[in-house]
């Protein structure tokens, strides 16, 4: 039995032998209108350039983020590894200071009242992390 080919503006699925044009999700007569690829350059573009600088606002805001933490690995390994003979209070605040062998050493002696090589004032906070603070203003840095 031979199939006969139908013409081309005819929409046959040799598959279910069905006419299927309404199910098609594209016009199929030749009245439909043309298919035309949208040119989406420019919105790529646009768009690209808005999730690049999302993408690196989010970088920055997190490496920020990455350089307070390390500084304060840094301030808490200098006060942790200085040598004092007394237990810190938590919610007190105490200065480090360097001794003549260049070691670092920490009191309760505020640095108005002593000469001493003066290196900074913590806070002892109640994660048992030390902050750096403004002397002037008894406040922590950010």
């Amino acid at each position: 039995m031979s199939k006969s080919k139908k013409p081309d503006q005819v929409v046959f699925n040799e598959d279910t032998q069905q006419y299927d044009a309404a199910l098609k999700p594209y016009g199929t007569s030749v009245g439909a209108p043309a298919i035309q690829v949208t040119d989406n350059s420019s919105w790529k573009t646009r768009n690209i350039h808005k999730a690049n600088k999302q993408i690196k606002a989010k970088y920055l805001e997190l490496k920020a983020a990455y350089d307070k933490m390390m500084e304060e690995l840094e301030y808490n390994n200098l006060v942790y590894n200085a040598r004092y003979t007394f237990e810190p209070i938590i919610g007190e605040t105490y200065h480090l200071y360097r001794d003549k062998k260049e070691e670092p050493f920490l009191s309760i002696i505020a640095p108005t009242d002593c000469n001493f090589d003066y290196i900074g004032s913590f806070l002892l906070n109640s994660e048992l992390i030390w902050k750096k603070i403004t002397t002037e203003t008894g406040l922590q840095s950010s």
